[in-house]
């Protein structure tokens, strides 16, 4: 994938891999055959490069050093991929006594999609699990074991200017300690994204040399609020019929302690840690080749050769990428994988990339696919779709994309014209109803909320809502002008529902005209009794 940017910017990149046709090697420049390991192939490599940079970091530091010394333009610097090591039992339990137990111990080289992991439950654990690894002279370290909620990682690039570009942060789902599967951006708070990609941007401006740089984190529960709902929803539209729900809101806002009502829980306070730098391209950003202005891979070459840092901003709301591995090996892996990029190709905003590689492996990274859409909601339920875990009656499930949320059945009379606009539209709607907690659910993220009522209330306090909790109160007993918004909302980043309501307003206008020029025609009794 870095020769393909590179195509498109007329560098030429000459690949060292030990695999004689490596995936690489049909679109490089140049594919020399050789190890990572094999300190004189490294040296001699090197040499005729006008910048040396690593795609996996199993080079050895040593011969980068060297090279360094010799004049050769290495990025990043062979410093920044070294690492503390631990190198006897001592020092091991020494770290068990800093850290407690359990501890996790890694190896510093070769260690890849949950390779080169070990757990020690305790100290009687070290020894088998670094003999596990292959003893001390693998070059191990430790880390100490952090509880957490959610994995995020935020890619990083570094200029040769030290100019600092970073992505949004997304969170990663590993399955047997393998990246699996990415969403972007992370479903965490603003002020969750802002730390994460704060301690992202230390941790490189720490390090040296140019590049991009792959900032994994952990999310811990010291606490966070957790809602359920049926379904993820990019609009609510509430139907407001009482004063209870502000009551609640507000003695919500008070008071910090634990409330639950049956559809949700409520607690405080998140913390990031840092956990690992790959220093290199890396998969929780393999999304932004189809969902950012610029793709990890031409912001690598960019930063390494000297060129601006580009754009790393999101060109579409959502996505989501899939890692495709090895379900079997040989044929029957690959007759499954097939089935799978089959089932893609039918998604919308989906992309497949396969990385031909000769040899079918369990487990093994085959290739990856992303899916971009119009809201996290949408790309979620395309790729249960496509792993064939959403349907209805064999047919694949719809996302809905709009909740309708009522205090009873009897607010449907009302909101069932909003339901009606948004079907015209073609958009899904979910509608329910929760009872005397619709103000609550309003602190649910930042989606928007739209309200219509059945009348004019006594007390006009009931059609807003406090300072600085943005919701729209619309159309008195007219449930489809708060459809009709709903579809505005989504159409800023739908280009389709945003043609469609142009020509809903140009068949309302015309809809006007012609009433107009038969009541002309025609006089108002006429009009009136036709």
């Amino acid at each position: 994938m870095l020769c393909e940017a590179a195509s498109q910017m007329a560098i030429k990149v000459i690949v060292l891999d030990p695999m004689e046709k490596c995936p690489a090697s049909a679109l490089a420049h140049q594919h020399v055959v050789g190890s990572y390991d094999d300190s004189a192939t490294v040296e001699e490599f090197g040499k005729r490069c006008g910048v040396l940079t690593v795609e996996i970091e199993h080079v050895d530091v040593a011969t980068l050093e060297k090279l360094e010394q010799q004049g050769v333009d290495c990025q990043p610097k062979a410093s920044t991929i070294r690492i503390i090591q631990i190198d006897n039992l001592e020092s091991a339990r020494r770290a068990g006594d800093m850290f407690g137990y359990p501890l996790m111990i890694k190896s510093r080289r070769l260690a890849y999609d949950g390779r080169g992991n070990a757990v020690a439950k305790s100290e009687e654990q070290l020894s088998s699990a670094v003999n596990a690894l292959g003893g001390y002279d693998r070059g191990l370290y430790v880390e100490q074991w952090a509880p957490f909620v959610k994995e995020l990682s935020v890619i990083v690039a570094r200029g040769r200017d030290n100019s600092i570009a970073c992505y949004p942060a997304v969170e990663t789902i590993h399955r047997d300690n393998i990246c699996h599967i990415v969403k972007s951006p992370a479903n965490v708070s603003w002020k969750i994204m802002k730390l994460a990609t704060d301690v992202a941007h230390r941790a490189v401006r720490s390090l040296e040399g140019a590049g991009v740089f792959a900032v994994e984190l952990f999310l811990t529960e010291d606490g966070q609020v957790v809602w359920h709902f049926p379904h993820v929803f990019d609009i609510f539209l509430f139907y407001r019929r009482n004063y209870i729900s502000l009551c609640i809101y507000r003695s919500l806002q008070k008071h910090s302690y634990f409330l639950k009502l049956n559809m949700f829980v409520i607690v405080n306070f998140l913390q990031i840690l840092l956990n690992e730098v790959a220093p290199r391209p890396h998969n929780s950003g393999h999304h932004t080749i189809e969902a950012c202005f610029t793709s990890q891979y031409e912001q690598h070459l960019r930063a390494v050769v000297g060129l601006p840092l580009g754009d790393p901003s999101m060109k579409t709301p959502a996505a989501v990428m899939y890692n495709i591995l090895g379900e079997d090996d040989g044929e029957p892996g690959f007759l499954l994988a097939n089935q799978l990029i089959g089932r893609a190709l039918g998604i919308p905003g989906a992309s497949i990339h396969w990385y031909d590689k000769p040899e079918m492996r369990r487990q093994r990274k085959m290739g990856h696919i992303t899916i971009v859409g119009s809201s996290m909601g949408v790309v979620e339920a395309q790729l249960k779709v496509m792993l064939n875990e959403d349907s209805v009656n064999d047919q694949p499930a719809v996302a809905p994309r709009v909740g309708i949320i009522m205090g009873s059945d009897s607010d449907l009379p009302v909101m069932k014209d909003a339901a009606k606009i948004l079907k015209e539209f073609d958009v899904h709607a979910e509608v329910f109803t929760i009872n005397y907690c619709t103000s609550i659910s309003i602190s649910f993220g930042s989606l928007p909320i739209v309200f219509t009522m059945k009348y004019l209330p006594k007390n006009l306090v009931m059609m807003q809502m406090p300072r600085g909790v943005p919701v729209a109160t619309v159309a008195i007993n007219n449930a489809t002008n708060a459809g009709l918004l709903a579809v505005r909302l989504l159409g800023i980043s739908d280009i389709n529902l945003q043609a469609r309501m142009a020509q809903y307003q140009e068949d309302r206008r015309d809809e006007v005209l012609v009433k107009g020029e038969r009541l002309e025609k025609v006089g108002y009794e006429e009009y009136l009794n036709s």
